[in-house]
C-alpha cells in the first residue's frame, strides 16, 4: 500500500459518513461579512474534492472557470455548484456537476465521505464531498463552464509549505484567504480555504 493510500484510508475515518444536516441559520458565520444582511435562506451547494489515482501518486482535481461566466470568471474551483431539486443529496449534486464540467464518469468515482459545511459571504452553504477516482478516460472541460482542468499532487496539497496568504479588499475592508500557487495557477478564496481544511483533516490537525 502506498503512502497516499495510507493517508486516504486514514482520512476516510475522519470524514463524515453522511452529508451534514443544515445548520440553524442563526448559527451560520460567513467567511466574510457582507455589508447588507442576507434577505433569503442560504443556497445549498456541493463541491467534489476528487482524489485522482495516477501511476505516480494521487492528485487533486481543480478547474479554471470560463472567463465568460458572470460569477467568479477565470477563478480556480473544485467541480461543483448549486444542489438541484432533482439531486438526491449533495453527493449526487457534486457528481452531476463533475460530469457536466469535465466529463467525470460516475462509475469511476467512490465517495469516501463528507466535510463540514462552509458558509460563504455570498450566501452559499457548501458541502465538500470527498471521493477517490480511477479515471477511465481523460477529463474534458465543458467550454461553456470550464476553461481548463489541472491536477495538483496530493503530497503538495498536504505540505504546509504550499500555503501562502492572499489578500483582497471588499467595500474598503481587507479580507485574507489561503493561497496555493501551482504550475501557473493561483488557487485562492473559497477553494484554497476548503483545500486547507481538507489538508488539516487529512493530517489530523486543527482546522486553520
Amino acid at each position: 500500500m502506498s503512502s497516499d493510500d495510507i493517508i486516504i484510508n486514514r482520512l476516510a475515518t475522519r470524514l463524515l459518513t453522511a452529508p451534514p444536516p443544515m445548520p440553524a441559520v442563526h448559527m451560520l458565520v460567513p467567511d466574510w461579512a457582507p455589508t447588507q444582511p442576507f434577505s433569503r435562506p442560504p443556497v445549498p451547494a456541493a463541491v467534489l474534492i476528487a482524489l485522482i489515482r495516477r501511476p505516480e501518486g494521487h492528485t487533486v482535481l481543480y478547474t479554471e472557470r470560463s472567463p465568460d461566466l458572470r460569477a467568479h470568471s477565470g477563478q480556480v474551483a473544485f467541480p461543483g455548484g448549486k444542489v438541484d431539486a432533482a439531486d438526491t443529496d449533495v453527493a449526487a449534486a457534486a457528481l452531476r456537476e463533475a460530469f457536466e464540467e469535465v466529463g467525470m464518469e460516475r462509475a469511476d468515482v467512490r465517495v469516501i465521505g463528507f466535510m463540514p459545511t462552509y458558509f460563504t459571504g455570498t450566501n452559499y452553504l457548501i458541502t465538500p464531498v470527498v471521493a477517490t477516482v480511477e479515471p477511465s478516460g481523460p477529463f474534458v472541460p465543458n467550454p461553456g463552464e470550464v476553461h481548463s482542468v489541472f491536477e495538483v499532487p496530493l503530497q503538495r496539497i498536504l505540505s504546509p509549505e504550499s500555503y501562502g496568504e492572499f489578500r483582497i479588499k471588499r467595500d474598503g475592508k481587507e479580507h485574507r484567504t489561503w493561497q496555493i500557487d501551482h504550475d501557473g495557477h493561483r488557487i485562492w478564496g473559497i477553494t484554497a480555504n476548503l483545500t486547507r481544511r481538507f489538508r488539516d483533516l487529512a493530517m489530523g490537525e486543527a482546522v486553520s
